[in-house]
């Protein structure tokens, strides 16, 4: 299923199981931002939209209704949530009270035992990449991966820096011209790496081109 199906069957199951505002909220709200960050961010971690939800009602600590942009219950008892943070609404035009409040709501969220991460709409729009880096670092920390194979020769030892240094998926182009050496040769690297548990292939939808890759969970967990 590619993200344009799978986003318009996600927006409609939730639109169905809620009645009045909170129906109104995604019938009527414009979800720019939020639609972006699922299609650059989550959709090309997860593949999915699952086991995330849109519009998360929270009550503060002033008893009021609080909207997260998303929640996600984690399979480690606990539930992020995410905000996608525009600069002018979230610091060019917030008075004082406003910056208060949320500095407040971040703190009561986290004792109540939410886990709050924020992305700038900019970082969403423009460097994606370093948004799914970020938020695959923040996931590692809950998981044990099996780690790769520590046996490598130079040539792979480099393109693992190369993968790390990138902070993106990367292609066989991206070795052929980092090492300097014929495109063949760049290719086996790369499947000899993917065969030791380094990296593996990205997912793609069906009108792009070429193959991405990306260092594994393990592979982050190793090199921290």
């Amino acid at each position: 299923m590619e993200f344009e199906e799978a986003y318009a069957a996600f927006l409609s199951h939730h639109i169905q199981r809620r009645t009045g505002e909170r129906r109104g909220r995604l019938v009527h709200r414009n979800f720019h931002g939020e639609k972006m960050f699922l299609h650059k961010v989550w959709w090309p971690l997860k593949g999915s939209l699952e086991d995330i939800h849109p519009e998360f009602e929270i009550l503060d600590w002033r008893g009021r209704s609080y909207f997260a942009d998303f929640a996600w219950v984690t399979p480690w008892r606990f539930t992020v949530l995410f905000e996608i943070k525009g600069f002018a609404k979230h610091v060019r035009d917030m008075d004082r009270n406003g910056f208060d409040n949320e500095t407040n709501r971040e703190v009561f969220l986290q004792s109540l035992g939410y886990r709050l991460l924020s992305f700038s709409y900019d970082n969403v729009a423009n460097k994606p990449e370093v948004c799914l880096t970020l938020l695959r670092l923040f996931i590692s920390q809950f998981q044990a991966p099996a780690l790769p194979s520590p046996t490598m020769d130079p040539r792979e030892k480099e393109i693992v820096r190369l993968a790390f240094r990138l902070a993106r998926d990367f292609r066989p182009i991206d070795v052929y011209r980092h090492l300097q050496i014929n495109y063949r040769t760049a290719r086996t690297l790369i499947d000899r790496l993917a065969a030791k548990g380094w990296i593996h292939p990205v997912p793609r939808g069906r009108e792009e081109r070429g193959v991405l890759y990306r260092l594994t969970d393990g592979a982050c967990h190793f090199l921290q």
